[in-house]
């Protein structure tokens, strides 16, 4: 990423934790979000890896096309996972702007930002995170219970089978790509 070097660092710091729990996530008892769960590690260690300031680590020319191969090879997977769960349409269309952002990377001039981007590919999936940026904001919104309803009494779970956290997870994922691709 290039520009102020703390934004840089603290999108950094917000996309490794995120991957880092994440990884905690996939001890799920539940098949579907232990997948769920590697498919987002992936994602917020690959963003992690992007975001680093390039005023401190320039990345080499080639890192740019190992990224667009990784990122391809999971939009590609989740394109295939997409058949029994439409939660791997986000995934889908997460990997796919990690690997426009990366091949944007490798083809401007000096690996530089600052709108080497295709405005309109820029711009959509700009109102796309945007978008789940704030339906994800309002999911986690607690819903107060109505007067005289049942409360349910929840079971202890695990780190990996907590809903409201896998959600803040996705939610700040989300923050980071807006971040990212508004430097493209």
């Amino acid at each position: 990423m290039h520009g102020p070097v703390s934004p840089g660092w603290l999108l950094v710091a917000l996309c490794a934790v995120t991957g880092g729990y994440c990884l905690l996530r996939m001890r799920s008892a539940v098949a579907e979000q232990r997948r769920a769960a590697g498919g987002e590690a992936l994602m917020g260690f690959g963003m992690a890896a992007m975001a680093v300031p390039a005023a401190t680590v320039a990345p080499p020319p080639w890192a740019w096309h190992v990224y667009a191969v990784v990122f391809g090879t999971a939009a590609v997977r989740a394109l295939w996972a997409a058949r029994t769960s439409p939660h791997h349409l986000h995934h889908l269309v997460g990997a796919l702007a990690m690997v426009y952002m990366a091949v944007v990377m490798a083809v401007s001039p000096g690996g530089h930002h600052g709108g080497a981007g295709l405005p309109v590919v820029t711009g959509v999936l700009l109102v796309y995170f945007a978008g789940y940026v704030l339906r994800a904001g309002v999911r986690l919104i607690p819903v107060p219970a109505s007067v005289g309803a049942r409360i349910p009494v929840a079971r202890a779970a695990g780190w990996g089978d907590r809903p409201e956290l896998a959600r803040a997870c996705r939610l700040s994922m989300g923050i980071g790509m807006l971040a990212m691709l508004l430097t493209v």
